[in-house]
């Protein structure tokens, strides 16, 4: 069964700033509230339709993942895919999107950040992460204000 985890936020930026930082893999390091994303390590400087890049991970061990962009709508929404780069797991696991809905709102942007695992592999065994996604997802948004002020 399919889980999707949402959490909001108004940050006191333009959409159009808050999308360019989202835009930016280069600084999804200084945005990620869990602490995993490391660094990018391939790809464009700014996202678009269709566009691959890389990202080094660490937890526990490090890692690295290869991310699609799925869904991009410039200054209104960006979502990507990640699987694991060259593994075995790559063809076992991942699929989860990550979204970012972006509405102008007075005094900002409200922001809507999503875990989607609708096309996840194994859905099973991430469903007991909804709980410490959601609050990583929290200081994500929390981040992201602070990035673009």
């Amino acid at each position: 069964m399919a889980l999707s985890v949402s959490v909001e936020r108004v940050v006191h930026a333009t959409p159009e700033r808050v999308f360019d930082l989202l835009a930016d893999p280069r600084r999804h390091p200084e945005i990620d509230g869990s602490g995993t994303v490391r660094d990018a390590v391939e790809g464009p400087d700014r996202l678009s339709p269709g566009a691959v890049f890389g990202m080094r991970m660490k937890a526990g061990a490090t890692y690295q993942m290869t991310n699609t962009v799925v869904e991009f709508e410039e200054g209104r929404r960006i979502a990507w895919q990640p699987r694991p780069t060259k593994s075995l797991a790559a063809k076992a696991v991942g699929g989860r999107i990550w979204r970012y809905e972006l509405e102008p709102v007075e005094g900002g942007t409200r922001v809507r950040e999503t875990w989607d695992t609708s096309q996840e592999r194994l859905p099973l065994l991430i469903r007991p992460l909804a709980g410490i996604t959601r609050r990583n997802m929290a200081k994500t948004l929390e981040r992201l204000e602070a990035a673009v002020r």
